[in-house]
């Protein structure tokens, strides 16, 4: 008589473990680091009237001094929690962007910062923005 086995051996189940314990050690954190940017992009794009407000400024001044909160048609500073994720977003009379993001992470840290430093550019009247890399939290957790 020919015997029949059937099922798995040990070995093989101990592979199929294995490769599911690799896999989920390495997609919960690339999927918890996307989840994060994906709600800090709120906070960058709370930014955006702030930012449009100070280039019309500084094109109606001729100066980025003159754009601060409430001044010259930009925006007071939002200090609300009409969103999810962005605290505050503050200009500063220089024309330079804070916003504070809320709630990012489940835990540790859940306060960014994201801070835009706006340049005239005197040839062509334009405003160039960078994020100030030095004084930006987001940029060493990587979210912005």
């Amino acid at each position: 008589m020919k015997r029949t086995t059937q099922g798995f051996t040990l070995i093989e189940l101990l592979i199929v473990i294995a490769i599911i314990g690799i896999l989920a050690a390495i997609a919960i954190p690339s999927y918890q680091n996307y989840s994060n940017k994906a709600k800090f992009t709120e906070v960058v794009q709370a930014t955006a009237p702030f930012k449009l407000a100070v280039e019309v400024c500084y094109q109606q001044t001729g100066a980025l001094t003159a754009c601060g909160n409430g001044s010259n048609g930009v925006p007071a500073a939002y200090t609300g929690t009409a969103t999810v994720y962005t605290a505050s977003v503050v200009t500063a009379s220089s024309g330079k962007i804070t916003a504070t993001s809320q709630n990012i992470t489940s835990g540790g840290t859940s306060s960014f910062t994201y801070i835009l430093v706006p340049t005239a550019q005197a040839t062509n009247n334009q405003v160039t923005w960078a994020v100030d890399q030095a004084n930006s939290t987001c940029v060493a957790a990587g979210l912005c």
